[in-house]
């Protein structure tokens, strides 16, 4: 109620509008607890989050490790254990964390008597790359040499290994997952999305499997949460940008689907990004791009005419420059903010491009937790010039870029606070980085205003809702969430320790109590 600054004004207005006294319901909060509006998250992926609880590989530290997880899956599930037909699929192992940082094989898959000769397919923690056995490869035979805008990896020999990396993960021939394996997923996500504060989440790659799934549950009145998804280009598909209608509203308002995810190029992690210059801990390759840059001259255009959001996946400053190029050319004489195109990731860029970013009023679609997982490791990767150009947020809003932040939940931690953690403190939860407690360039830090914003009002702007989502103001819709602490307060080292007591969505309580 804007203007009104006690409980009793709040009162004397609701009964000088005909309402008895007694039907004005109050809530009273904890002291220390603060509202805050309902908190986005700007890239996600919803069921692949799901099917991740399933069988989760973060924990194993060695290829020995991460087998033994598949085998104690194998054995804990007699329906798998009794059928060797039956495909494991499995996501989370990270190369990069590993003791011994080497691709695995699919070698090491058939050591274990349990896992031998059965289809295995694991995805990596950033999504970028599959891990697959012997039999896997035998069922989505046969295999061509090459793949454009993507690598089978191969052994000495030149025999694949048992790595795919981006699109030649596409050639693995798998079942499609039943209505109730992808009821198990949403549930499972929204759950702990609810738990988290999450009211809105924006879903980096509607497939047409997920896509008409989530269009029955937003028909069904099914959908707990706001869901905004971007629909998958696939790269070597036609255009389909003038033979589909966006999803506006659907479901009462909780499902919209006007926007078009595009891979320029691969990850980081995973050696994919595509750079300017050789990767420093592997000069003979650059990384590659998806796709040949005139596929972007064509598309792009075309979604932005035929009324689609464009968001371009870039991780390297090659790629980026290269989507940025594109941008700037179709948004020439149009309003940037009915079109409202979006970097997911824009993680590398140099110093012209940042500027670029700013001046176009391209979306700087970003995942601050990111930051957090790969200092470890990116100034071998990139050198200590080129890394200052990685994850430069601060540098990204001083040049006039809008941020929405987002956690690439399954890739990293759901909770939005991580994220906002990692973008003020730019420390690892622990409070380490490899410059010390002061964080990694700690000069890249947000405040924690610009921090809120890009989980609130920005990330709202970046799906078309500023207008009735975002903020806490008369007319908007009752989306918040009630935290335990006043994280815009709390000394930095409280902030992960907040609990979400409340997520209230459309004024109806999702999670929790008040």
């Amino acid at each position: 109620m804007h203007g009104f600054i006690s409980l009793e004004d709040i009162t004397a207005h609701w009964v000088a509008k005909g309402r008895l006294r007694s039907s004005l319901q109050i809530r009273y909060l904890d002291k220390s607890s603060i509202v805050v509006p309902g908190l986005s998250d700007s890239h996600a992926h919803i069921l692949e989050y799901g099917a991740n609880r399933q069988l989760p590989l973060g924990g194993g530290k060695t290829i020995k490790d991460t087998v033994a997880l598949v085998r104690q899956y194998i054995l804990d599930n007699g329906d798998i254990l009794d059928d060797s037909s039956k495909f494991i699929e499995g996501w989370g192992w990270d190369h990069t964390s590993w003791l011994v940082k080497e691709w695995p094989t699919s070698d090491a898959l058939e050591m274990d008597p349990i896992v031998r000769g059965r289809p295995v397919v694991l995805q990596s923690k950033d999504g970028h790359a599959l891990w697959i056995s012997k039999k896997a490869f035998e069922l989505s035979s046969p295999w061509p040499s090459e793949v454009e805008g993507g690598v089978i990896v191969k052994d000495s020999f030149g025999n694949p290994s048992g790595v795919l990396l981006d699109n030649a993960q596409d050639l693995v021939k798998r079942p499609a997952p039943t209505e109730q394996d992808l009821l198990r997923r949403f549930n499972a996500t929204v759950n702990d999305a609810l738990s988290y504060g999450l009211t809105s989440i924006h879903d980096a790659g509607f497939n047409p499997i997920s896509l008409e799934f989530f269009t029955r549950q937003a028909t069904a009145g099914n959908l707990p949460v706001r869901i905004y998804g971007m629909r998958y280009f696939e790269e070597s598909g036609s255009y389909w940008g003038n033979l589909s209608k966006p999803i506006i509203n659907a479901g009462n308002g909780r499902l919209n689907a006007r926007s078009v995810k595009i891979f320029a190029d691969g990850a980081l992690r995973s050696g994919g990004a595509a750079l300017n210059e050789p990767y420093c801990d592997n000069p003979h390759t650059k990384g590659f791009m998806r796709l040949d840059p005139k596929v972007l001259t064509d598309v792009i255009p075309k979604y932005l005419r035929d009324g689609w959001q464009v968001n371009v996946h870039a991780i390297g400053d090659y790629a980026n420059g290269v989507v940025l190029d594109t941008f700037e050319t179709a948004l020439k004489d149009v309003n940037v903010t009915a079109l409202r195109p979006r970097l997911e990731h824009a993680q590398i860029l140099t110093k012209t491009d940042m500027e670029r970013v700013g001046k176009l009023g391209v979306i700087a679609s970003i995942q601050p937790t990111h930051a957090i997982s790969d200092m470890w490791f990116a100034e071998d990767r990139l050198g200590s010039e080129r890394v200052k150009g990685l994850y430069a947020f601060r540098s990204l809003l001083d040049h006039g870029s809008r941020l929405a932040f987002g956690s690439d939940f399954p890739v990293e931690d759901m909770n939005p606070l991580s994220g906002f953690y990692a973008a003020i403190t730019r420390l690892s939860p622990e409070g380490q980085s490899p410059s010390g407690p002061s964080g990694w360039f700690p000069e890249q830090r947000l405040t924690r205003m610009e921090a809120l914003r890009g989980m609130t009002i920005d990330a709202a702007y970046a799906s078309f809702t500023e207008g009735n989502l975002g903020s806490l103001v008369p007319g908007k819709q009752a989306d918040y969430v009630v935290l335990s602490q006043d994280i815009m307060t709390i000394p930095v080292g409280q902030i992960l320790s907040t609990k979400v007591q409340a997520t209230v969505i459309d004024g109806r309580p999702a999670f929790g109590q008040i």
